[in-house]
């Protein structure tokens, strides 16, 4: 199972770092055409606007598994194992109740767009919503899993505290 998750996540960075490329070419490409030719491509803006939207989601799904969101923890830091533990379970909570509320949401939106074509290049509008489903799928499994190993006690107390430090805070 464990082989599937990391082969998952490297599949998401690959298909980041695919898009952010498309997005560069689609983007110069147009420029170039505009300026040199007096041309352009018509769905760059679009297709560009809907890669962007795909890569954030696609990144903070990333995000959330690494850690990598902001966070304070001046005050869990202070509080002893079981405060810290009650914290970690709470917060939990109250991320998959608003990762609930989106994928909620973005499945209307998904089955609400579905035969509605986007302007330019005449593409599902669900594809755009799509992303947020994608993302709230994910994360939700992320949320369930760290919190199954919380409640079972496979945690260990630094790892409840899920705000990285700063770079800064090492250079200094």
């Amino acid at each position: 199972m464990a082989m599937i998750v990391e082969a998952y996540f490297r599949g998401l960075k690959i298909l980041i770092g695919l898009l952010l490329a498309v997005m560069v070419v689609l983007v110069f490409s147009n420029v170039v055409l505009r300026y040199v030719f007096n041309s352009g491509i018509t769905v760059s803006e679009e297709l560009s606007r809907w890669l962007f939207v795909w890569l954030v989601f696609l990144g903070a799904i990333v995000g959330m598994r690494e850690h990598a969101h902001l966070g304070m923890d001046t005050l869990v830091q202070r509080l002893p194992p079981l405060g810290k533990k009650i914290c970690f379970v709470t917060s939990h909570v109250l991320m998959l109740y608003a990762v609930a509320l989106l994928i909620e949401g973005s499945w209307k939106q998904t089955i609400i767009n579905w035969h509605i074509a986007a302007p330019a290049s005449g593409l599902s509008n669900s594809l755009f919503y799509g992303s947020g489903l994608v993302f709230g799928v994910s994360v939700a499994a992320i949320l369930v899993h760290e919190l199954y190993r919380a409640l079972r006690g496979e945690l260990r107390v630094d790892e409840m505290i899920t705000v990285k430090e700063s770079e800064e805070h090492y250079k200094a």
